[in-house]
């Protein structure tokens, strides 16, 4: 039995991280911002990035936040395509958009929303999801065997979060805490 060590890379806000690594465990905390977490099984390689999309639901700032939103998703698809992931091949597990700011809108919710849709859009399968909520999230992702692990940060610290509504996850590699 061998002893590999793991190394942990912090994604930050307007990052993203790929690698082919699979000693590499890719780690983000998140309030309302969301972290996408997309692999290409075959090719053994995945990455995450994590982005807040600026504004507060005005209509003109909102066609601007989601441009950034499309680069931040755009050079993550990008940097896996150009390490040998194919498009067709990837599948996303997306977490963060909690509502942490109790202000008219619901930034967490446009994150998540926004998230959501460049995927189906992209046709790029979502295998699992915990969106939503009124708590933060760290989150660990190890981007070659696409198991993600979340602890729930509450104001007081991690604590016991009501889990979001969550799409199917496969093999049982998605576990909240």
């Amino acid at each position: 039995m061998t002893n590999r060590t793991l190394t942990r890379k912090h994604v930050m806000e307007g990052q993203f991280h790929v690698s082919d690594d699979p000693n590499l465990v890719l780690t983000t905390v998140l309030g309302s911002c969301v972290a996408a977490c997309l692999r290409d099984p075959v090719a053994r390689i995945g990455g995450m990035n994590h982005f807040l999309l600026p504004g507060d639901g005005d209509r003109a700032q909102s066609r601007d936040a989601e441009r950034y939103g499309v680069y931040l998703m755009e050079l993550l698809v990008n940097g896996l395509m150009s390490r040998g992931a194919q498009r067709a091949r990837l599948e996303a597990k997306l977490f963060g958009g909690a509502r942490t700011i109790f202000k008219s809108s619901d930034v967490g919710k446009m994150n998540a929303n926004f998230a959501d849709h460049f995927l189906k859009n992209e046709g790029i399968a979502i295998v699992g999801a915990s969106l939503g909520g009124k708590a933060g999230r760290r989150v660990e992702y190890w981007p070659v065997s696409g198991r993600a692990r979340q602890i729930s940060v509450g104001e007081t610290g991690i604590a016991a979060a009501p889990r979001a509504p969550a799409m199917p996850v496969h093999d049982g590699d998605l576990e909240l805490f």
